[in-house]
This record gives C-alpha cells, structure tokens and sequence, in this order.
C-alpha cells in the first residue's frame, strides 16, 4: 500500500515531442578548447539541461559555433593528433592530422567533435542537423535572436 502512495504522488514526467521549444544558442569558440567547445554544444543540442529532459524525445536546441577556426587544441595535438577515413575500397584509407584538417575545413574539427558526443542512432541523427558551426565571427541567424552559451 505504501509503494501504491508513493507512486501516485510522485508521478514519472515524459514530455510530448509537440510540447518542446526549441532555443538557439551562440557558443564563440576563440581560444577555448574544443572538447569543451564540443561538450558544451552536445548538451544543449540534447537538452540535457533542462529540467524536462526526456532521453527517449529529442528535446534539444539549436547551437551555432562561430569563429571555429580559433578553436584551441592541447599540448601537441594540432601536429599529433589524427583523423582517419576508409572509403571501403582498396586503397581508400586516408590520414589527416588536426593542422591539415583545420586548414582545409576549420569547421569539420567542432563538427567532428560534437558528433562524437551525441548519440550514435537515429535521435543523435535528427540532432546534428541543428548544429551550425562558422568559421568567422559572423553568422546568419540573428533573427532567431540566440543567447550566449558560456564555455567552462
């Protein structure tokens, strides 16, 4: 009888998927660290911080990340660290380090990194698609009137 009690108080909350609201956030990723930069923009884009979050409904939010290419790496990660592809043919193994791969794309780096953090199924799918990442300082979406989201 006491557990009956206690579970008609304290009812479990599960948001709709019609009830979330969506944010943007602005995170300026100058001189911080990209797994900070990374951790920070996989939380909002899940929604984690919210009191309402659900795990099995994307609640999340729209994350853009400016001035990707001033991103800092650690110690010597920029000429150590490296990316790996496979295309499945013959061959088709590629090796890029951090230092060539900011320097063809700067903001394949964030991206990357952000990915990784997400879930690998189909929700973390539906959530990469909110992330904008800019290489410079200006973006197009001003008039969603994001907030700033601070890097630790």
């Amino acid at each position: 009888m006491a557990a009956n009690n206690r579970n008609q108080s304290n009812p479990t909350f599960s948001i709709r998927k019609e009830d979330v609201e969506r944010q943007w956030w602005v995170i300026d990723a100058t001189d911080k660290p990209l797994g900070r930069v990374a951790e920070r923009a996989a939380v909002l884009l899940r929604g984690k911080y919210k009191p309402s979050f659900t795990p099995h409904i994307d609640c999340g939010d729209f994350v853009v990340v400016v001035n990707a290419e001033k991103v800092k790496l650690t110690g010597k990660k920029e000429t150590q660290k490296t990316y790996m592809s496979f295309s499945g043919y013959v061959g088709g193994h590629k090796t890029e380090t951090a230092a060539a791969r900011r320097a063809r794309r700067p903001t394949l780096l964030v991206e990357r990194a952000v990915r990784g953090m997400v879930p690998h199924n189909r929700q973390g799918r539906a959530q990469a698609p909110r992330l904008k990442v800019y290489a410079g300082g200006e973006h197009p979406h001003t008039a969603q009137q994001p907030q700033t989201a601070a890097v630790a």
